[in-house]
């Protein structure tokens, strides 16, 4: 096969389009399939993944990843991971990043995909090392964006220093679809000329580019290209798989799918595609085409989640104010790409400013970024952002994971018997409000399973 395929339906194009809120028996029956269809991975794991299992859907993620392993072994399995980051938004300490990359393999992964927010490389050399140690396949993601300070050279700076770090492969991350298709194939064949590894490309149907900006990225020399499930495609979700193989099969490429696979995946989603339409969770808005997006660059799952916070509010009929205040956020901040966690920050900024005042209200996020907390910012920041967020204070300028102390030891201590193993431990680490939560139900759900089971023992002996 000279063009293969990973489909994002598990992860990414269900937190595009709804959020994240696919639960495990929502997908399970056809997980064999999946691994049957010829796909070179399945991006399952990772994201938001984590976040929406135990905030919204009570599963535990790590037996969610343990679950879909079990059902496809044939196929690799694949995460996204936010380098230092990890999957919350924020830094964590290396001892945390180390033991969460170790684990994330031991549970199945074979394919992880480390970027860093503001492709600050610092901050994913430890994630990266460890996921090499471990065995995992590496692949190292660029963010791509559009800026006055981003350009071909400095993406295929970045790609060099990925190659230094020992990826495998290098991922060009265009998480709000404003990739054009010249742009792919000049993209891709600089970065392949320059590390001679093989490239992948990730885009979104956001702005209506996704399926051009793959055709030429493939005409460039891509190796594998990111796509969903025809019935969860297109909006902010990836281009259609079906559709990506039919073109390129015309063209002469091999792809290793199996068509009628494809067909019974696609049948079996339709339904639940139905039910997401039918209660609203899923928004026919992010399923449009957005050209607005080439101006205010908005990830697929950030406009999701901005059309479902403004919702909640009442305020829907301010999503175009909040789209157009991203760019001068996005700007005062120093042109960072907006991908997790940096598009939820200017996102919430945004919609701040526009429904309380600009910069009324700073969240905590932005003081931490504007202080260093989050690593080197791309461009200058603006002077009005420093002086209410620094009040003169000096910022961080190493990579602030050294300043942070050891966290598994001291959790595993703090947890006592509510950690039944280290899973739980990293749980807790990356969100530990979400994860007592879901320990004190999960205990509470044994103590009832227990009490039933003795009662029924206790009927048979009479």
């Amino acid at each position: 096969m000279d063009i293969r395929f990973t489909e994002t339906v598990l992860r990414d194009a269900n937190q595009s389009l709804i959020a994240t809120r696919m639960p495990f028996e929502a997908f399970a029956p056809i997980l064999q399939t999946l691994d049957k269809a010829g796909y070179y991975s399945l991006e399952c794991w990772g994201g938001a993944t984590f976040d929406s299992c135990l905030r919204y859907l009570d599963e535990d993620p790590w037996e969610r990843l343990r679950k879909i392993r079990k059902a496809c072994p044939e196929t690799k399995l694949q995460m996204l991971l936010r380098g230092q980051n990890l999957l919350g938004y924020k830094h964590y300490p290396d001892d945390a990043v180390k033991l969460f990359v170790r684990k994330s393999v031991e549970n199945g992964i074979d394919v992880i995909r480390i970027f860093d927010a503001l492709n600050d490389l610092r901050n994913i050399e430890v994630a990266v090392g460890t996921a090499l140690e471990c065995g995992a396949q590496v692949q190292g993601a660029i963010c791509y964006t559009i800026s006055p300070i981003h350009d071909l050279d400095s993406y295929v700076k970045t790609a060099e220093g990925l190659k230094a770090m020992g990826v495998q492969s290098v991922c060009i991350k265009d998480m709000a679809g404003i990739l054009s298709p010249k742009q792919a194939y000049d993209t891709v064949k600089a970065i392949k000329e320059a590390v001679g590894l093989p490239v992948v490309l990730h885009t979104h149907s956001t702005t209506g580019l996704g399926f051009m900006t793959l055709l030429k990225a493939v005409e460039a020399g891509a190796d594998v290209i990111d796509t969903a499930i025809s019935c969860f495609s297109g909006g902010t979700a990836q281009p259609a798989t079906e559709t990506m193989d039919y073109v390129l099969r015309e063209y002469g490429h091999e792809t290793g799918l199996d068509t009628k696979k494809l067909k019974e995946i696609n049948d079996f989603f339709k339904p639940y595609r139905a039910k997401c339409l039918d209660s609203g969770l899923l928004n026919p808005v992010v399923m449009a085409t957005a050209t607005d997006a080439l101006t205010y660059q908005i990830p697929g799952g950030m406009l999701s989640n901005l059309v479902a916070q403004l919702t909640a509010q009442g305020k829907l009929e301010k999503l175009d104010e909040v789209l157009c205040e991203v760019p001068n956020v996005r700007k005062d901040m120093g042109y960072p790409p907006l991908v997790t966690p940096m598009s939820q920050m200017v996102g919430v900024q945004a919609t701040s400013n526009v429904l309380t005042g600009r910069y009324k209200n700073i969240s905590k996020e932005i003081k931490a970024y504007v202080k260093g907390e989050y690593g080197r910012a791309p461009g200058e920041i603006s002077d009005e952002l420093k002086q209410l967020c620094l009040g003169g204070e000096q910022p961080i300028t190493c990579r602030y994971a050294d300043l942070l102390e050891p966290a598994v030891e001291k959790t595993r201590k703090e947890l006592g018997d509510k950690a039944t193993c280290d899973e739980d431990v990293l749980s807790y680490i990356a969100f530990p409000q979400l994860a007592e939560k879901f320990f004190d139900a999960r205990e509470e759900r044994k103590t009832k399973t227990f009490a039933y089971t003795i009662r029924e023992i206790g009927e048979d002996k009479a």
